[in-house]
């Protein structure tokens, strides 16, 4: 998952409690670290139940509650995937599962008796420090990995094995390379008996699943790698290198499992150039994969249509299987442990297609499985991420914080700081998706656990209101802006229906004179808070502003260097790194003292007077390394009558630091004037990378 989504709101100062107890060295091979797994004291979970003596339900479970359209042409095979990493953290830090009776019972038999089939468990090398306390997030090394593989097979379930080939959290922002890797060369000099990061690779995880397969573990899938959107893993950031990583950890799989799937895993696949890019990348360098693995959060990822056509266009070019490996929605935006969850009424997210509900969960997954099983070429399942990670429930921050802190139970301990400071090490703490499980805060199931069994039979039960369906408006400056006069009801079965609205007072008047802003205005519809988003815009007097033709013009495009653009030296319109649609002005330099270059366009006015010019820039150096400002002279200006009138400087750090906006204001332009906007990048560093979006010209008055 990405790793944004376990950002904390607030910051925890809490002391840190001391972790398991030390776990075995390292060894030099490359091969398993070994951390500490704590036997859990629970009866329930130390049941004897051997796979001989477990018979998988079969049939359909009823529900008074859910209305669940069916899905047809499910496959027998379908994956019906559940990421449970943090179980064995949750189950030490006291948290207790319970099945439709109440009764306390094993969640991997909940789980399965509800229809999952697939177990999805992360592998982190070594997410322990050198006192042997824990990083958190389940501190998921293979022996959490085998002790939740060998439950998940007791219960008639695979396992999905997903390799991060880091010490804690891979993700789209963040591949570290694991600590014992890091003095490796990639490739070893020839004739050499050095250890080289390939080999390393292709030991850890070959030696990871010899011993799952020792114990009886039964897998089905390993993904090599988790969000290696661009190429980037175990601190390689060239898409050959990781091309060649993957190939070794695909040779591991086939030598130990080989009925097993070999999946590659991506993320963002709203921005389907990218995945589009990759996988012909894939092709290009002889990648030896069975799925294109995509993450799916409704929130960020864009719509079911842009999914399926993106992974089928993938699936039928290279005759590859595909599956969403991550996915999930909230049930509540309830707040069950003193730490703040990233979904919620007051977080950021871009898109809320489903109301937070179990109902509105359980539509969201159904559709979701939907699209994959009938509208995407080849789509073998879905998996749910981490459905099982509640809280662990104690009544202060403090009692939680001792828990996450011991058992490694929240997303980072501070222990984390040892491998990521400036991250896991500084906003440590609890759990940000407990509201998007499938069972409350006491561990009693939610009837939308029961959706994975009812997709295959469907079922139906009287439908009730179940959220009203939030209002999105935009209107530019000069337009007439009014409200809505109704929204839409939505039902428990996904059905709406249009109803009126009443909003609380609003200047809409103010909120043209601000120019260019975003407002939430509250209003209720049938007795229930509802709210208007409301987009205010100025006029843009630059076409092709966010490069969305997926060409430069009419923006020119100039290199200023000596040296040649080339596959060391790209400046380009395309998908790599967009902050909205689909493209953005992307550039790359392998080397230092070449990245150099211009880009204008001439405008043509309407009006004269003042006006604003506003970029927004992105960049950084190799992998997460930020570039100083002291090594840019970039800046962003305007040409009066071929005359630079109006600039100033525009500065990027590093990929964690986001995209940063620059604006020039009071731009006086006269009649008869030649205007001409533009912004120059110079930036000396080797390995530097960037993209220019949304470009901004716009009358004032």
């Amino acid at each position: 998952m990405k790793k944004s989504l376990f950002f904390a709101v607030s910051l925890l100062a809490v002391v840190g409690l001391a972790g398991c107890s030390s776990q075995p060295t390292s060894s030099s091979t490359g091969t398993s670290s070994g951390g500490v797994s704590s036997q859990v004291s629970s009866q329930v979970v130390s049941s004897s139940t051997s796979v001989s003596e477990y018979i998988k339900p079969t049939g359909k479970i009823e529900s008074k509650t859910l209305n669940v359209k069916k899905v047809e042409n499910l496959s027998d095979d379908f994956i019906f995937g559940m990421d449970a990493s943090s179980v064995i953290a949750e189950e030490q830090s006291g948290v207790k599962y319970y099945n439709f009776n109440q009764q306390e019972e094993d969640v991997f038999k909940i789980l399965s008796d509800n229809g999952i089939n697939y177990i999805r468990v992360r592998v982190w090398n070594n997410p322990y420090d050198s006192a042997g306390n824990g990083f958190g997030g389940g501190n998921n090394d293979v022996a959490k990995a085998i002790e939740i593989g060998k439950r998940a097979t007791r219960y008639k379930m695979k396992l999905l094995v997903d390799f991060h080939y880091s010490d804690f959290w891979a993700d789209p922002s963040k591949q570290m390379c694991p600590r014992e890797w890091s003095n490796l060369p990639f490739t070893a000099e020839w004739g050499s008996d050095q250890l080289d990061k390939q080999t390393a690779l292709y030991n850890f995880t070959k030696d990871s699943l010899q011993q799952m397969k020792n114990e009886g573990v039964d897998v089905g899938m390993v993904q090599v790698g988790n969000e290696t959107n661009g190429g980037k893993m175990a601190g390689e950031n060239s898409f050959a290198n990781f091309s060649a990583l993957v190939n070794k950890g695909s040779q591991a799989v086939r030598e130990v499992y080989p009925s097993a799937l070999v999946a590659v895993h991506f993320a963002n696949p709203e921005k389907s150039n990218n995945y589009l890019d990759w996988a012909s990348r894939l092709k290009k360098y002889g990648v030896d994969y069975d799925v294109f693995g995509s993450s799916y959060y409704p929130y960020w990822h864009g719509t079911l249509d842009n999914l399926s056509s993106t992974l089928s266009t993938i699936a039928e070019t290279y005759n590859k299987k595909v599956m969403v490996m991550e996915t999930s929605y909230a049930f509540t935006t309830e707040d069950t442990d003193f730490w703040s969850n990233t979904i919620g009424e007051t977080s950021g997210y871009d898109a809320k297609p489903y109301p937070f509900t179990v109902a509105g969960q359980t539509n969201c997954i159904r559709d979701v499985i939907d699209t994959v099983a009938n509208k995407t070429t080849n789509g073998i399942g879905v998996c749910y991420w981490e459905g099982t990670w509640i809280s662990v429930n104690q009544d202060t921050l403090e009692k939680n914080a001792a828990l996450w802190q011991k058992y490694g139970s929240g997303w980072a301990a501070s222990a984390a700081a040892a491998y990521d400071p400036k991250d896991a090490g500084k906003w440590y703490g609890g759990c940000a998706v407990d509201n998007q499980a499938f069972f409350d805060r006491n561990g009693k199931p939610l009837e939308s656990l029961k959706l994975w069994n009812l997709v295959k039979y469907g079922n139906e039960a009287p439908k009730y209101i179940d959220g009203i369906e939030d209002a999105n408006v935009s209107f530019y400056t000069y337009e007439q802006m009014s409200l809505p006069a109704t929204v839409n009801v939505i039902y428990s079965d996904n059905s709406k229906e249009g109803i009126p609205v009443q909003w609380e007072a609003f200047d809409l008047d103010a909120a043209k004179a601000a120019g260019n802003g975003k407002y939430d205005i509250k209003g209720k519809a049938s007795g229930k808070d509802v709210y208007c988003h409301l987009t205010v815009m100025e006029k843009n007097f630059l076409e092709n502003y966010g490069y969305e033709d997926g060409i430069a013009s009419p923006w020119v495009l100039a290199n200023e260097s000596e040296t040649p653009l080339s596959d060391t030296y790209k400046v380009l319109v395309n998908g790599e790194n967009p902050q909205t649609g689909k493209y953005s002005c992307h550039f790359w330099a392998e080397g230092a003292n070449v990245c150099k270059f211009k880009c204008e366009q001439d405008v043509t006015l309407e009006a004269f007077g003042k006006y604003k010019y506003q970029l927004s820039i992105l960049g950084g150096g190799v992998g997460s390394a930020a570039v100083a400002e002291s090594d840019q002279n970039n800046i962003m200006y305007v040409k009066i009558n071929d005359v630079i009138t109006y600039s100033k400087p525009i500065a990027f750090s590093s990929y964690n630091d986001g995209w940063h906006d620059f604006v020039l204001r009071d731009i006086q332009i006269s009649e008869g004037d030649k205007v001409t906007v533009g912004f120059e990048i110079d930036c000396g560093v080797a390995g530097v990378w960037g993209a220019v979006d949304d470009c901004l010209f716009n009358y004032v008055g």
